[in-house]
């Protein structure tokens, strides 16, 4: 596998394609990751929550990380992290048109409110339901990209070819340790 580093436009490009991401963030020494959906409008990455402890630790420490990866197989995949900042929109007259801006771009996607509002029924806060838009302002950004190098990318050796090379393999081996054992033996 070849791994190369991105450009920031090639980094650009997968945060536009993806909506599924996971955050990360701080409080106290301790990190939580969480999977969230977000939304990228070429400046910043919107998301939308309920109130529990990503909400509650990014207040307290807004600096985040987000990581976003496309996974075809093991030799081929996209992952792009961003270091950024929380900033809350909170619903308020100043900040209607940047909610309004964030809910539209939330919209375009099938299930956009999940996982937020699926599993808020254990929470005993009254406010557990209420909408928290945000957005993460993007700080920096590196991402990298696996690719089969050219012997993986070529195709596997016919059955016979591969069983008469691992007989062949096995046979070597094979010999090679009688020998050291053969050695071993006689200086031991």
């Amino acid at each position: 596998m070849v791994i190369h580093e991105m450009t920031l436009e090639e980094c650009h490009d997968v945060l536009a394609q993806a909506n599924l991401a996971r955050l990360a963030c701080q409080r106290d020494g301790q990190t939580y990751v969480v999977p969230v959906y977000l939304i990228y409008d070429g400046k910043y990455l919107y998301g939308f929550s309920t109130l529990g402890q990503k909400i509650e630790w990014m207040r307290a420490n807004p600096l985040v990380c987000v990581e976003i990866d496309d996974v075809k197989s093991q030799n081929r995949w996209t992952s792009v992290v961003v270091y950024g900042n929380y900033e809350e929109l909170p619903d308020t007259p100043e900040h209607k048109a940047i909610r309004s801006h964030a809910h539209a771009l939330l919209q375009k996607h099938a299930m956009w409110w999940e996982p937020a509002c699926v599993a808020v029924e254990h929470r005993d806060s009254p406010n557990s339901l209420t909408p928290i838009f945000y957005r993460i302002r993007l700080d920096r950004m590196t991402g990298h990209q696996g690719s089969p190098d050219s012997v993986e990318g070529q195709p596997a050796p016919p059955t016979s070819a591969r069983n008469w090379l691992s007989s062949s393999l096995d046979r070597v081996l094979h010999s090679n340790l009688f020998t050291h054992r053969r050695r071993d033996a006689r200086h031991g």
